[in-house]
Formats: structure tokens, sequence, C-alpha cells
């Protein structure tokens, strides 16, 4: 078995924080929603329900799920491991969150990793900011960057050197959509599901990076608007044409089913709709493995 830098290879650890220790208690909830920009307030009780469900179906995989504790710096939005941190050739980067209320995060996540198996390898440093959802391992050598409010220039500048030049890293400009309050990252328009087998929304995709994932081969699987809103394009691939999806995205689903791919569902009204981020947001797979040699 070889450990595997791509989105779509089986997950054998990943990292996920329970809303337990990230949502805390009912006051934490009512004093930061706003700020957030959740779209409602969540509900406990029924964000532990989801979010229990959601770690079964990944360990039903075999998968080794590694909890983060409770961090009291931390806010709501920790629960989104994905964006803290990315895998590199040699370790866990840290990122620097573009989204001023997430600071603390990355700190966190190498306090409660670092020494537990878990080389830390690098961190992007202020001015810079890069956050883990416009990271996409497209191969072992290129890696696709979202450009955008929440990743800057110089985040992008610092995460070359240190991936080096052995990695080509493809920067995608992303669109102004809803302004710097929201959430748009890369990973809002495309999820690899297979090495050539991607589900996007090709309505805010930069024609040459569209053109440049035809060109190397990928079949795209086409998200309809209605579908976008509910988070369609954010699928957890799980393994090769294995994806873990929203409820919610029907079209999305049978598209996908009709290219060969398993899907399985989980409930997010509570842990992902509200909070705009989807079974990728809420994962940070730490290990993949093939077994085919690179």
């Amino acid at each position: 078995m070889t450990q595997s830098l791509n989105e779509y290879d089986p997950i054998a650890s990943v990292v996920v924080k329970h809303v337990r220790e990230a949502f805390t208690d009912s006051e934490t909830i009512a004093a930061q929603w706003k700020a957030l920009n959740y779209s409602a307030p969540p509900d406990l009780a029924r964000a532990i329900a989801e979010h229990d469900r959601f770690i079964d179906v990944l360990r039903s995989t075999g998968a080794n799920v590694r909890l983060l504790p409770h961090d009291p710096v931390t806010t709501l939005d920790s629960i989104y491991v994905r964006d803290a941190s990315i895998i590199s050739q040699t370790g866990l980067i840290l990122c620097s969150m573009g989204k001023a209320e997430r600071a603390t995060e990355p700190a966190a996540q190498q306090r409660a990793l670092e020494g537990d198996d878990v080389a830390i390898s690098g961190a992007i440093t202020a001015p810079g900011r890069l956050e883990g959802g416009d990271l996409i391992w497209i191969d072992e050598r290129t890696l696709a960057v979202g450009r955008g409010y929440r990743t800057n220039a110089d985040g992008i500048g610092q995460l070359r050197a240190l991936v080096g030049d052995t990695v080509a890293v493809i920067e995608v400009p992303l669109p102004h959509w809803r302004g710097p309050g929201d959430v748009m990252h890369l990973m809002s328009l495309i999820s690899p599901i297979d090495r050539d087998l991607a589900v996007v929304y090709s309505r805010l995709l930069p024609v040459a990076f569209r053109e440049w994932l035809i060109e190397r081969g990928m079949t795209l699987v086409e998200v309809p608007d209605e579908e976008f809103e509910s988070m369609g394009t954010n699928i957890l691939a799980l393994a090769p044409r294995r994806g873990l999806i929203l409820a919610g995205n029907p079209q999305t689903r049978r598209a996908l089913e009709k290219s060969g791919c398993e899907v399985l569902e989980y409930e997010g009204f509570e842990i992902s709709v509200k909070g705009a981020g989807g079974p990728t947001c809420l994962t940070r797979p730490i290990r993949r493995t093939s077994n085919m040699d690179s």
C-alpha cells in the first residue's frame, strides 16, 4: 500500500472535530452564529445526532477517524477542519485563514496532532492567506489552488516554496460571486471522484481551468443550478467512484450513479447547511492509500 496525494483514493486516516467539541453548548452557539455568517443557529442536539451518523459512515469504510479535542480559542467554524491545514509529501502544512474569525484554528490543529504520528512540515504565515478548501491534489505532482478572498497571492507563493519544484501548482482564479463575506472555495466548484472523474459547477469555473481538466482526460459531471446552492459540488470521495454527498441533491446523485459511482448520503441540515460546509469541509484526510505503486 502506498501513500497517495490525491482526493479520491481510499481514506485510511481522517481528522474530524465533533460538534460536541466545536459547538460546545447552546450559549456558545447563540453568541457566535451571526458573526460567523451561519444562516440560522444550529440546534445542538440535532447537530450531534447528524454528526454521529456522519462519523459512522466514515468508520464504516475502514477509515481511522481521529477526533480533535475541544479548544477554547476556536469557534463553531472549527467543525470545518479541512480549511486549517493541507496534506503534503512530508506532512501537514498549517494554513493562514482568510476568515479572520478562524485565525486560531491552524495552531489548535497543531496542538492536537503534532507528535501523534502526524508531522507538521510547514506553515503559511501572514500576510499570506491560504485555506484548505482552496486546494485540490489532482495527482501527486499537480496541486490546483483557488485564488480568491480566502487564499491570496502571498499564500500561494509560500505554498509553492513549501511543496517544492517537483509539484506543479496550478493557480485557479475564483469569481467574486457574493463577495468577501461569503464562502467561495475552489472545492465549492469541483470535487474529484476518481482520477478521471469530477463533479463541477461549470458556470463559475474559469474556462482555461475547465479546458485543462478536459485535456487531462477528466470527465465532468455537471451540477444543476439549484443543486449548486445545496452544495451538490461538495462531495467527499471515500474511494475511487465512491462518494459521500449531502442529502437533498438527487439530480447530482443520479448523474454520478450513471457515471458508475456508488453514492452515500448523510443528513446535514445542522452541521452543513447552516454553516455552508459540506462533507469535504467536515473532514481533513491525512492519509489515502492505493494498492498501485505511483
